[in-house]
Protein backbone atom coordinates (compact mmCIF):
# COMPACT_ATOMS: atom_id res chain seq x y z
CA UNK A 1 0.00 0.00 0.00
CA UNK A 2 3.03 2.69 0.91
CA UNK A 3 4.71 1.87 -2.39
CA UNK A 4 1.52 2.86 -4.32
CA UNK A 5 0.43 6.09 -2.10
CA UNK A 6 4.53 7.16 -2.95
CA UNK A 7 3.80 6.82 -6.24
CA UNK A 8 0.26 8.64 -6.38
CA UNK A 9 2.42 11.54 -4.54
CA UNK A 10 4.92 11.40 -7.35
CA UNK A 11 2.11 11.20 -9.77
CA UNK A 12 0.20 14.40 -8.31
CA UNK A 13 3.12 16.42 -8.04
CA UNK A 14 4.11 15.65 -11.64
CA UNK A 15 1.15 16.59 -12.81
CA UNK A 16 0.67 20.11 -10.67
CA UNK A 17 4.13 21.11 -12.31
CA UNK A 18 2.88 20.64 -15.42
CA UNK A 19 -0.37 22.33 -15.04
CA UNK A 20 1.08 25.52 -15.50
CA UNK A 21 2.92 24.48 -18.79
CA UNK A 22 -0.79 23.22 -19.58
CA UNK A 23 -2.65 26.41 -18.79
CA UNK A 24 0.28 28.51 -21.25
CA UNK A 25 -0.81 27.22 -24.50
CA UNK A 26 -4.11 28.75 -23.55
CA UNK A 27 -2.96 32.34 -23.73
CA UNK A 28 -3.53 34.08 -26.89
CA UNK A 29 -4.22 37.26 -28.03
CA UNK A 30 -2.62 41.01 -28.90
CA UNK A 31 -0.24 41.48 -26.26
CA UNK A 32 0.63 37.69 -26.15
CA UNK A 33 4.73 36.61 -26.54
CA UNK A 34 2.68 33.13 -27.11
CA UNK A 35 0.34 34.47 -30.38
CA UNK A 36 2.79 35.86 -32.67
CA UNK A 37 2.48 38.00 -35.11
CA UNK A 38 5.95 38.84 -36.43
CA UNK A 39 9.00 36.83 -37.34
CA UNK A 40 11.04 38.28 -34.45
CA UNK A 41 8.41 36.92 -32.12
CA UNK A 42 8.26 33.85 -33.74
CA UNK A 43 11.88 32.95 -33.16
CA UNK A 44 11.51 34.45 -29.39
CA UNK A 45 8.82 31.89 -29.06
CA UNK A 46 10.41 29.05 -30.36
CA UNK A 47 13.43 29.74 -28.22
CA UNK A 48 11.10 29.55 -25.55
CA UNK A 49 9.61 25.77 -26.00
CA UNK A 50 13.23 24.46 -27.28
CA UNK A 51 14.55 25.86 -23.19
CA UNK A 52 11.25 25.28 -21.69
CA UNK A 53 12.04 21.45 -22.91
CA UNK A 54 15.70 21.73 -22.16
CA UNK A 55 14.39 22.42 -18.43
CA UNK A 56 11.50 19.50 -18.19
CA UNK A 57 14.33 17.04 -19.17
CA UNK A 58 16.39 18.08 -16.72
CA UNK A 59 13.37 18.15 -13.77
CA UNK A 60 12.26 14.77 -15.26
CA UNK A 61 15.70 13.65 -14.99
CA UNK A 62 16.59 14.93 -11.46
CA UNK A 63 13.45 13.94 -9.79
CA UNK A 64 13.31 10.46 -11.73
CA UNK A 65 15.95 9.35 -10.02
CA UNK A 66 15.70 10.81 -6.63
CA UNK A 67 11.97 8.86 -7.01
CA UNK A 68 14.22 5.83 -7.80
CA UNK A 69 16.55 5.44 -5.70
CA UNK A 70 14.40 7.15 -2.61
CA UNK A 71 11.35 4.71 -3.39
CA UNK A 72 11.52 2.53 -5.56
CA UNK A 73 15.21 1.22 -5.02
CA UNK A 74 15.91 2.09 -1.19
CA UNK A 75 19.04 0.46 -0.50
CA UNK A 76 22.70 1.34 -0.13
CA UNK A 77 24.62 1.87 -3.40
CA UNK A 78 28.57 1.60 -3.86
CA UNK A 79 30.02 4.73 -3.44
CA UNK A 80 31.34 4.57 -7.17
CA UNK A 81 28.12 4.71 -8.18
CA UNK A 82 27.02 7.63 -6.12
CA UNK A 83 29.80 9.44 -7.69
CA UNK A 84 29.16 8.73 -11.39
CA UNK A 85 25.61 9.82 -10.59
CA UNK A 86 26.17 12.70 -9.10
CA UNK A 87 28.81 14.10 -11.34
CA UNK A 88 26.58 12.69 -14.73
CA UNK A 89 23.63 13.44 -13.49
CA UNK A 90 24.16 16.97 -11.67
CA UNK A 91 26.78 18.18 -13.33
CA UNK A 92 27.46 17.17 -16.66
CA UNK A 93 24.14 16.67 -17.88
CA UNK A 94 23.01 19.99 -17.06
CA UNK A 95 25.63 21.65 -18.14
CA UNK A 96 25.34 19.91 -22.04
CA UNK A 97 22.13 20.65 -22.06
CA UNK A 98 22.09 24.47 -21.03
CA UNK A 99 25.33 25.14 -23.04
CA UNK A 100 23.94 23.70 -25.82
CA UNK A 101 20.64 25.71 -25.15
CA UNK A 102 22.97 29.33 -24.79
CA UNK A 103 24.94 28.55 -27.72
CA UNK A 104 21.60 28.07 -30.09
CA UNK A 105 20.08 30.92 -28.13
CA UNK A 106 23.04 33.10 -28.98
CA UNK A 107 22.79 32.04 -32.46
CA UNK A 108 19.62 33.75 -33.21
CA UNK A 109 20.77 37.17 -32.24
CA UNK A 110 22.38 38.20 -35.50
CA UNK A 111 19.06 37.94 -36.94
CA UNK A 112 16.98 39.71 -34.01
CA UNK A 113 19.28 42.94 -34.96
CA UNK A 114 18.69 42.09 -38.91
CA UNK A 115 18.97 45.87 -40.89
CA UNK A 116 16.13 47.46 -41.68
CA UNK A 117 14.92 47.80 -45.29
CA UNK A 118 13.50 51.41 -45.47
CA UNK A 119 11.19 52.72 -43.13
CA UNK A 120 12.73 54.62 -40.01
CA UNK A 121 10.74 55.16 -36.68
CA UNK A 122 11.93 57.54 -34.64
CA UNK A 123 10.24 56.68 -30.85
CA UNK A 124 10.88 59.16 -27.92
CA UNK A 125 9.50 58.05 -24.41
CA UNK A 126 8.03 60.59 -22.51
CA UNK A 127 6.07 61.40 -19.49
CA UNK A 128 3.60 59.43 -20.08
CA UNK A 129 2.95 58.64 -23.53
CA UNK A 130 5.11 58.09 -27.41
CA UNK A 131 6.50 60.48 -29.63
CA UNK A 132 6.55 58.87 -32.84
CA UNK A 133 8.42 59.85 -36.06
CA UNK A 134 8.50 58.09 -39.65
CA UNK A 135 11.14 58.58 -41.70
CA UNK A 136 10.47 57.12 -45.24
CA UNK A 137 13.36 56.17 -46.97
CA UNK A 138 14.82 59.30 -48.47
CA UNK A 139 12.63 61.48 -46.94
CA UNK A 140 14.12 64.75 -46.17
CA UNK A 141 11.37 65.71 -42.97
CA UNK A 142 9.55 63.20 -40.86
CA UNK A 143 6.06 62.41 -40.77
CA UNK A 144 5.27 63.41 -36.81
CA UNK A 145 2.47 61.27 -34.90
CA UNK A 146 2.02 59.99 -31.10
CA UNK A 147 1.08 57.02 -29.48
CA UNK A 148 0.31 54.75 -32.08
CA UNK A 149 2.69 53.42 -34.54
CA UNK A 150 2.00 51.50 -37.88
CA UNK A 151 4.17 49.23 -39.79
CA UNK A 152 3.73 47.52 -43.19
CA UNK A 153 3.61 43.81 -43.01
CA UNK A 154 6.62 41.68 -44.96
CA UNK A 155 9.06 44.78 -44.06
CA UNK A 156 11.42 44.71 -41.62
CA UNK A 157 11.30 48.73 -40.14
CA UNK A 158 14.27 50.37 -37.88
CA UNK A 159 13.43 51.67 -34.75
CA UNK A 160 15.35 54.84 -33.28
CA UNK A 161 14.56 54.96 -29.37
CA UNK A 162 15.38 57.59 -27.12
CA UNK A 163 14.17 59.21 -23.76
CA UNK A 164 13.10 62.50 -23.00
CA UNK A 165 13.69 62.08 -19.02
CA UNK A 166 13.73 58.66 -17.36
CA UNK A 167 14.61 55.41 -18.99
CA UNK A 168 11.86 53.39 -20.67
CA UNK A 169 11.33 50.40 -22.84
CA UNK A 170 9.85 49.64 -25.91
CA UNK A 171 7.87 46.11 -25.90
CA UNK A 172 5.36 44.79 -28.27
CA UNK A 173 5.08 40.75 -27.35
CA UNK A 174 3.41 39.74 -30.37
CA UNK A 175 5.97 41.24 -32.51
CA UNK A 176 9.14 40.70 -31.08
CA UNK A 177 11.32 40.91 -27.62
CA UNK A 178 11.68 44.33 -25.55
CA UNK A 179 14.52 47.38 -26.10
CA UNK A 180 15.66 49.85 -23.23
CA UNK A 181 15.24 53.62 -24.16
CA UNK A 182 17.61 56.01 -22.46
CA UNK A 183 17.71 59.94 -22.00
CA UNK A 184 20.55 61.24 -24.34
CA UNK A 185 21.54 57.97 -25.90
CA UNK A 186 19.99 56.02 -28.82
CA UNK A 187 19.31 52.59 -29.25
CA UNK A 188 17.78 50.48 -31.74
CA UNK A 189 15.44 47.72 -32.81
CA UNK A 190 13.99 46.01 -35.64
CA UNK A 191 11.17 44.70 -36.51
CA UNK A 192 9.05 42.63 -39.10
CA UNK A 193 5.41 41.53 -38.82
CA UNK A 194 4.12 38.87 -40.84
CA UNK A 195 0.79 39.17 -40.27
CA UNK A 196 -1.71 42.50 -40.65
CA UNK A 197 -3.77 43.07 -37.55
CA UNK A 198 -4.09 45.60 -34.37
CA UNK A 199 -1.29 44.44 -31.30
CA UNK A 200 -1.04 46.05 -27.90
CA UNK A 201 2.53 47.90 -26.89
CA UNK A 202 3.87 48.81 -23.98
CA UNK A 203 6.62 50.45 -21.38
CA UNK A 204 8.36 47.70 -19.85
CA UNK A 205 10.68 49.60 -17.88
CA UNK A 206 8.54 51.81 -14.21
CA UNK A 207 8.84 54.73 -15.12
CA UNK A 208 7.10 56.48 -12.57
CA UNK A 209 3.43 57.08 -11.34
CA UNK A 210 1.77 56.64 -14.70
CA UNK A 211 3.88 53.60 -15.81
CA UNK A 212 1.15 51.25 -15.96
CA UNK A 213 -0.74 53.73 -18.03
CA UNK A 214 1.98 53.99 -20.47
CA UNK A 215 0.26 51.63 -24.09
CA UNK A 216 0.24 52.15 -27.27
CA UNK A 217 -1.48 50.41 -30.11
CA UNK A 218 0.48 48.96 -33.23
CA UNK A 219 -1.22 48.78 -36.27
CA UNK A 220 0.43 46.21 -39.12
CA UNK A 221 -1.11 46.59 -42.59
CA UNK A 222 -0.16 45.05 -45.88
CA UNK A 223 2.54 47.45 -47.63
CA UNK A 224 0.14 49.33 -50.23
CA UNK A 225 -2.17 50.09 -47.42
CA UNK A 226 0.83 51.47 -45.03
CA UNK A 227 1.95 53.90 -48.51
CA UNK A 228 -1.81 54.93 -48.64
CA UNK A 229 -2.14 55.54 -44.96
CA UNK A 230 1.40 57.10 -44.85
CA UNK A 231 0.86 60.00 -47.32
CA UNK A 232 -2.67 61.02 -45.30
CA UNK A 233 -0.63 60.81 -42.69
CA UNK A 234 2.05 63.38 -43.75
CA UNK A 235 -1.26 65.45 -44.72
CA UNK A 236 -2.59 68.65 -42.74
CA UNK A 237 -5.26 68.12 -40.20
CA UNK A 238 -8.80 67.94 -41.64
CA UNK A 239 -10.88 71.42 -41.51
CA UNK A 240 -13.63 71.47 -38.96
CA UNK A 241 -17.05 70.82 -40.28
CA UNK A 242 -20.04 71.81 -38.06
CA UNK A 243 -20.65 74.38 -35.73
CA UNK A 244 -19.93 72.90 -32.74
CA UNK A 245 -16.11 71.88 -34.41
CA UNK A 246 -15.82 75.38 -36.01
CA UNK A 247 -16.40 76.71 -32.19
CA UNK A 248 -14.05 73.84 -30.83
CA UNK A 249 -10.90 75.16 -32.85
CA UNK A 250 -11.41 78.53 -31.59
CA UNK A 251 -11.42 77.27 -28.16
CA UNK A 252 -8.59 75.10 -29.15
CA UNK A 253 -6.46 78.57 -29.55
CA UNK A 254 -8.13 80.49 -26.94
CA UNK A 255 -6.91 78.06 -24.39
CA UNK A 256 -3.40 78.03 -26.04
CA UNK A 257 -3.21 74.84 -26.72
CA UNK A 258 -1.60 75.32 -29.62
CA UNK A 259 1.68 76.32 -27.48
CA UNK A 260 1.85 72.44 -26.69
CA UNK A 261 0.62 71.15 -29.38
CA UNK A 262 1.08 70.50 -33.23
CA UNK A 263 -2.23 70.60 -35.76
CA UNK A 264 -0.27 70.43 -38.91
CA UNK A 265 -2.09 72.96 -41.46
CA UNK A 266 -3.10 75.53 -38.79
CA UNK A 267 -0.96 78.38 -36.03
CA UNK A 268 -0.72 75.49 -33.33
CA UNK A 269 3.22 74.44 -33.86
CA UNK A 270 3.47 73.26 -30.09
CA UNK A 271 6.73 70.78 -29.41
CA UNK A 272 5.63 70.15 -26.11
CA UNK A 273 3.10 67.69 -25.95
CA UNK A 274 1.48 65.15 -28.62
CA UNK A 275 0.87 65.98 -31.92
CA UNK A 276 -2.88 66.03 -32.63
CA UNK A 277 -2.98 66.54 -36.35
CA UNK A 278 -5.20 63.39 -36.88
CA UNK A 279 -5.70 62.87 -33.33
CA UNK A 280 -9.40 61.31 -33.93
CA UNK A 281 -8.39 58.92 -36.28
CA UNK A 282 -6.24 56.89 -33.83
CA UNK A 283 -6.47 54.00 -32.13
CA UNK A 284 -6.90 55.70 -28.60
CA UNK A 285 -6.58 58.12 -26.50
CA UNK A 286 -4.11 59.35 -23.39
CA UNK A 287 -1.24 56.77 -24.51
CA UNK A 288 -3.50 53.78 -24.37
CA UNK A 289 -6.19 54.20 -21.96
CA UNK A 290 -9.75 55.46 -23.45
CA UNK A 291 -10.67 55.17 -26.82
CA UNK A 292 -11.25 58.89 -29.10
CA UNK A 293 -14.64 59.28 -28.28
CA UNK A 294 -16.01 62.69 -27.52
CA UNK A 295 -17.20 60.98 -24.30
CA UNK A 296 -13.75 60.59 -23.39
CA UNK A 297 -12.12 63.74 -25.03
CA UNK A 298 -14.36 65.94 -22.31
CA UNK A 299 -13.13 63.30 -19.46
CA UNK A 300 -9.35 63.54 -20.50
CA UNK A 301 -9.54 67.08 -20.87
CA UNK A 302 -11.20 68.18 -17.45
CA UNK A 303 -9.65 65.27 -15.93
CA UNK A 304 -6.66 64.46 -17.16
CA UNK A 305 -4.81 64.12 -13.62
CA UNK A 306 -7.04 61.58 -12.85
CA UNK A 307 -7.15 59.53 -15.23
CA UNK A 308 -3.44 59.76 -15.41
CA UNK A 309 -1.10 60.49 -12.23
CA UNK A 310 1.55 63.81 -12.71
CA UNK A 311 1.22 63.92 -16.38
CA UNK A 312 2.34 67.34 -17.11
CA UNK A 313 -1.01 68.00 -19.20
CA UNK A 314 -3.15 70.31 -17.11
CA UNK A 315 -7.18 69.67 -16.02
CA UNK A 316 -9.14 72.23 -17.96
CA UNK A 317 -11.40 71.74 -15.20
CA UNK A 318 -12.63 75.37 -15.30
CA UNK A 319 -13.97 75.26 -18.72
CA UNK A 320 -17.44 75.81 -19.04
CA UNK A 321 -19.78 72.38 -20.29
CA UNK A 322 -20.50 73.83 -24.17
CA UNK A 323 -17.02 74.80 -24.36
CA UNK A 324 -15.58 71.46 -23.58
CA UNK A 325 -18.24 70.13 -26.02
CA UNK A 326 -17.18 71.76 -28.64
CA UNK A 327 -13.60 71.15 -27.94
CA UNK A 328 -14.23 67.83 -27.69
CA UNK A 329 -16.16 67.82 -30.82
CA UNK A 330 -13.10 69.63 -32.77
CA UNK A 331 -10.40 66.96 -31.64
CA UNK A 332 -12.73 64.14 -32.41
CA UNK A 333 -12.67 65.22 -36.07
CA UNK A 334 -8.94 65.51 -36.45
CA UNK A 335 -8.31 63.18 -39.11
Amino acid sequence: MLPFILRWRFVKRLFAGLVPVVALSGCSGRQSILDPAGQDSASLLTLFWVMLAGLVVIWLLINGMMFFFHHLSPRKYDESIARKLIVGGGIVFPTVVIAALLAWGLSMMPDQRAPGDGLRVEIVGEQWWWRVAYWPDGADEPIVSANEIRLPVGRRSTFELSSAAVIHSLWIPALGGKMDMFPGRETFLTLEPTEAGTFRGQCAEFCGASHALMAFEVVTMDPEEFETWLAEEAGPAQSPEGEAAIEGADVFSAQGCGACHTVRGTEAVGQVGPDLTHVGSRMSLGAGILAPTVDNFIAWIDHTGDLKPEVEMPAYDDLPEDDLLALATYLVGLK
